[in-house]
């Protein structure tokens, strides 16, 4: 693991400790990543974390939530510009800034990846409809495929056919999430399943509201059936990068392409069931991806 000085060494540690408390369906900075990885790829999850939970303040208005994420790239921006002094400041957020600053310095990462990233939290306070798979993918290549990325620049990988694949498998763990949420992004107000996807199925919003509690109508599980359709290929074309690099990384990615790729076959499964069921992992499922894992290059 990397020595530095105490205060940047608290600066990464509050990053981690922030990676291991919140559950998700993906790892971030696991054991499986070569040690020397983690703090970096810590302290971009936290960036992220911190920018997410600004968006998703729904009590608060869609501008006060956009201007809170102006200030918080531009407190990265200037953290980037300026060398900080050796006392890191105390406020947990900064330490988060500190930490990134220094990554995205000593790594030469491109920080317009991050504002790739905070102007997709931005889209999240305002838009809660897309009308097409275009508009669903530019989302997905700024909330989601800069992540892959940034992983790829920490581990020394600059390979335009690995970014490329690594979109791909991003996107695609990006979409499986939106259907495995169906439910919940529902009752929340927001939708991502493409309006020319509803208007090809016959499907409309009213079925939902009629049913809040029930199976959905059999448009609304063409519709998804549609939508896993379009993972599967993002799936497809996301294999690559999990041979393209070497070492621990690529376990890494392949457990979290087997991963994300389970959780669609849930997802496809219980499509009549999305309103009020949750596709996700158990420890049922630990056997299989292990078994996948195995003979990897024979699954598809």
């Amino acid at each position: 693991m990397p020595v530095w000085p105490e205060p940047l060494a608290r600066a990464y540690a509050a990053c981690e400790a922030l990676a291991r408390s919140h559950y998700e369906n993906f790892p971030v900075a696991s054991k499986l990543l070569p040690p020397p990885m983690r703090p970096h790829v810590a302290a971009v999850y936290a960036f992220a974390r911190v920018a997410d939970d600004i968006a998703d303040e729904g009590s608060s208005p869609a501008s006060d939530r956009l201007a809170q994420l102006y200030a918080w790239q531009r407190r990265l921006h200037a953290a980037v510009a300026v060398e900080r002094s050796d006392e890191a400041p105390p406020d947990h957020e900064d330490l988060i800034v500190v930490a990134l600053a220094h990554s995205i310095r000593s790594l030469d990462l491109p920080l317009a990846l991050f504002d790739d990233l905070l102007s997709a939290f931005g889209q999240d306070t305002m838009t809660t409809r897309y009308g097409s798979w275009a508009e669903v993918f530019d989302y997905c290549r700024r909330s989601a495929n800069p992540v892959g990325r940034l992983v790829l620049r920490i581990a020394g990988y600059r390979d335009a056919a690995l970014d490329r694949s690594s979109d791909a498998m991003c996107t695609a763990l990006q979409l499986t999430n939106f259907w495995q949420d169906f439910g919940r992004d529902w009752r929340a107000g927001r939708l991502y399943v493409p309006r020319e996807v509803l208007a090809a199925c016959g499907a409309s919003e009213g079925e939902l509201a009629a049913t809040p509690a029930g199976p959905i109508a059999s448009t609304w599980t063409a519709a998804l059936e549609q939508c896993v359709a379009a993972t599967q290929e993002q799936f497809s074309s996301g294999r690559a990068v999990c041979d393209g690099v070497r070492g621990r990384l690529q376990y890494e990615l392949r457990f979290t392409w087997l991963g994300g790729h389970r959780i669609l076959e849930r997802v496809n499964r219980a499509r009549r069931e999305l309103l009020t069921y949750r596709p996700a992992l158990g420890s049922a499922d630990v056997p299989l991806l292990l078994w996948r894992a195995a003979r990897w290059p024979a699954h598809a």
